[in-house]
């Protein structure tokens, strides 16, 4: 009784580590489409991060636009006012009664004089800035364009080789679906973390030359031994993979030369 349990126990291991060795193989299959596509994914959004970011500036300098020429319709306003004070004074002086009323109002016409000649160098002032900014949607616009063009190629570039890819790629998803279901949750989230971790994506390996198939780290005997009798899963002390012999995986198996 206690020697079929053992047998059923070992049978289970040695089942999910099949499962998960095949899983891995097809998760290796995604991997190489996804080599396929390359950088291109990763530049078609940093090309749409950047026209986004092209757009928000010509709106920043559109909208600063606005204010400037508010700000200088408010300018040309007050020089019309100041000039209109200064018209009023003057002819005030003609009928001045005393030298005390001559100083104030020779100091409102001379007031005004300064104010207007603030609000033209406030004026100029916008006016080189309205020209700058207005240059800068500009030159703007040009990156605007040929960003939009590059991405337009990269797009199509990657359209084509998705829609090349596509069917294989759901196929592939279709069966790892399918085979994750015979794997315990605790080793398939274990194994989904390592792949996550490990460099090539490989999350769990055999064992080749009496090394790690991961690291390439030295197995001891023993540990051979153990993996090779699938009674428990066994990871790499080195990389934290998991490992399973070359007959489980089947492939043939590499023996280090003696």
């Amino acid at each position: 009784m206690a020697t079929d349990k053992k047998q059923e126990q070992t049978a289970s291991v040695e089942k999910r580590l099949k499962a998960l060795y095949e899983l891995q193989t097809i998760l290796s299959e995604i991997d190489r489409i996804k080599t396929i596509r390359g950088e291109l994914p990763l530049e078609v959004k940093d090309l749409e991060d950047s026209i986004a970011g092209l757009n928000y500036r010509i709106e920043n300098y559109s909208r600063e636009i606005e204010e400037l020429r508010k700000n200088l319709a408010a300018e040309k306003e007050k020089i019309n006012n100041c000039k209109g004070l200064i018209e009023r004074y003057k002819e005030q002086l003609d009928n001045v009664r005393n030298n005390r009323e001559f100083d104030l109002l020779t100091k409102e016409v001379e007031f005004q004089t300064l104010e207007i000649e603030l609000a033209e160098k406030h004026i100029n002032d916008y006016t080189r800035a309205i020209d700058n900014k207005t240059a800068e949607i500009e030159v703007t616009k040009e990156k605007l364009a040929d960003h939009a063009h590059i991405l337009e190629e990269k797009k199509a570039e990657l359209d084509e080789i998705v829609s090349e890819t596509r069917q294989e790629e759901e196929s592939l998803r279709e069966k790892a679906k399918a085979i994750e279901p015979s794997i315990d949750e605790r080793t398939l989230q274990a194994f989904k973390r390592i792949r996550k971790n490990a460099r090539n994506g490989l999350g769990i390996v055999y064992v080749q030359r009496n090394a790690c198939g991961g690291c390439f780290n030295r197995i001891p005997p023993q540990k051979q031994l153990e993996i090779r009798l699938h009674k428990k899963v066994i990871v790499c002390e080195y990389c934290g993979r998991i490992m399973i012999d070359p007959a489980l995986a089947g492939v043939a198996e590499e023996t280090s030369a003696q």
